[in-house]
């Protein structure tokens, strides 16, 4: 069906079929997620373990088949296909495993293992690394996480010098440069797990913090000469300079290709380039020392996105929420906090380059890399919306387990809120979606590694941040009352969810300019 309907929408002008086109990659990405759980099913595994692993696969398809299938046959006409054709072969399985005492019976074994999550399959090494990031979650993020949350503050040293100590920083680096990424291939899935136990702990405050060196490190090592991976390379791996991404402005948001802050030659005798204009959503910005800016340098090319090209902006890092940078060369960048919701302990900015000169090795790539810019930065996009879908696993499994926790010991009408039919669906559903949201992303951090997952990373992306705005939503309303009150982590878990749809390409974009083109082409 869903081929069918791609087949039909093919000829079509994406922007006049927007709605059915959303529609399309949004089912693509959760059937894609199902396939991921069916292949984990079928991992070898003992009897118990591999009979939960089952359930949970059966759990997850059924409710994603249901929702395509609503999808396709609300508006069946849309999508070139005829009532008829819809076959009662998915119906049945949708039936079967969605009946209220199989979803029960289910629940009822989530609570026999007290929440604790099927095998990973992730082997020795990778169970290695999960355990001590973990580890330090445990003790240095999660006792720190309310209080930077509830007073804004800047993430403090001892969780950014904990995770230099560890390596965090340089995993995305190879061993060359002085990073823990093996020379001769990539290891996005030790990045994916790292990222998942980070955000257990906070969003904000940890699960954050490697996302924007990946990004710089990947567009460095895809463009940068030599001497430029020689002289950025090491420091990012020792999280010294820490880094911030400088894209988004506020007339483009996600078309990147957009992107209007001038980039032109200094003049006056002066080798270098002269950055005028201004930036929004530049996360970190203030505690880095360094920016990676995607400025234009040709107003005139065609198609326009090969006007752009990569800077290594270099700054002095601070707490504060307001920042002013003079360069030696000439020209000022200011900086302001933008206040949010949520997603505290980094803080978003605003900057507004008057005039900033920066030298002529600050253009990635040097001259070979003027016009380049565009395409290095969608090479460290890529990681990093596998990146964010990680982080949506690692907050939906703290979400999940604080609501079990709550409804194991909350009372009401003389009962365990755990043990109510109700409750017991909900539990279900949250480990089905996260069990299929973890192996998506390990799935494709695994073809990333193999050289291939560009559009499977803005699959799972789109799934897992989707996901994690209802589980997050699912956690607070168990909590009733309590889930509402500022003091609880799951209010936390719900606000910072709320973000994850929207930056390293909304979901709209994601659905459309991304997926939606790659179906149609």
């Amino acid at each position: 069906m869903i081929e069918r309907g791609r087949a039909h929408l093919a000829a079509c002008d994406i922007d006049a079929v927007q709605m059915e086109v959303y529609d399309l990659s949004v089912s693509t990405a959760e059937l894609h997620a199902a396939d991921a759980m069916l292949e984990y099913a079928d991992h070898p595994s003992p009897s118990g373990e591999a009979s939960y692993k089952r359930s949970l696969a059966n759990m997850f398809c059924a409710d994603a088949l249901a929702r395509v299938l609503g999808r396709l046959q609300a508006r069946p006409s849309a999508f070139g296909l005829r009532r008829a054709q819809f076959d009662g072969e998915s119906q049945r399985f949708i039936d079967e495993y969605l009946t209220p005492s199989t979803i029960a019976l289910l629940g009822e074994t989530i609570r026999r293992r007290q929440g604790r999550a099927p095998d990973d399959h992730l082997g020795e090494e990778k169970s290695l690394i999960r355990d001590a990031f973990r580890q330090f979650t445990e003790e240095q993020v999660v006792p720190l996480a309310q209080d930077i949350h509830r007073g804004d503050r800047m993430i403090p040293d001892a969780i950014i010098d904990g995770l230099r100590e560890l390596g965090c920083f340089g995993l995305s680096v190879p061993v060359r440069y002085g990073g823990l990424k093996p020379d001769d291939h990539e290891d996005s899935l030790g990045m994916v797990v790292v990222t998942e136990e980070l955000s257990r702990g906070s969003l904000g405050a940890a699960g954050s913090l490697i996302t924007r060196p990946e990004i710089m490190a990947r567009a460095v090592l895809e463009g940068g000469t030599e001497d430029q991976k020689t002289r950025w390379l090491p420091g990012i791996a020792g999280g010294d300079p820490l880094v911030a991404i400088s894209v988004t402005e506020p007339g483009t948001g996600s078309d990147v290709a957009s992107v209007a802050l001038r980039a032109t030659p200094a003049g006056d005798g002066t080798s270098g380039w002269a950055l005028n204009g201004g930036k929004t959503w530049c996360t970190f910005a203030g505690k880095a020392g360094a920016l990676l800016v995607l400025a234009r340098t040709d107003p005139n090319a065609v198609p326009p996105h090969r006007g752009l090209s990569l800077f290594v902006v270099e700054k002095r890092g601070t707490d504060n929420q307001a920042f002013t940078v003079d360069s030696p060369m000439g020209g000022r960048l200011t900086g302001r906090a933008i206040p949010t919701i949520g997603y505290r302990g980094m803080h978003s900015f605003e900057l507004f380059f008057d005039g900033f000169v920066v030298p002529e090795d600050a253009l990635v790539g040097e001259a070979g890399g003027e016009g380049r810019g565009f395409y290095y930065t969608m090479s460290g996009f890529a990681g990093g919306r596998l990146q964010t879908a990680a982080r949506a696993c690692g907050l939906m499994r703290a979400a999940f387990e604080r609501a079990l926790e709550y409804a194991e010991q909350r009372r009401v009408f003389d009962r365990s809120v755990a043990g109510y039919p109700l409750t017991l669906q909900k539990l279900a559903r949250m480990a089905a979606t996260i069990a299929a949201c973890q192996q998506f992303s390990y799935a494709v951090a695994r073809t990333m590694d193999a050289g291939g997952g560009q559009l499977e990373a803005s699959l799972v992306k789109l799934v897992a941040c989707k996901a994690a705005e209802w589980i997050t939503r699912e956690a607070m309303q168990i909590h009733g009352g309590l889930g509402y009150a500022e003091e609880t982590d799951v209010s936390r878990y719900f606000l910072d969810a709320r973000v994850l749809s929207i930056f390293e390409g909304t979901e709209e974009t994601l659905a459309l300019k991304v997926i939606g083109k790659a179906l149609l082409a």
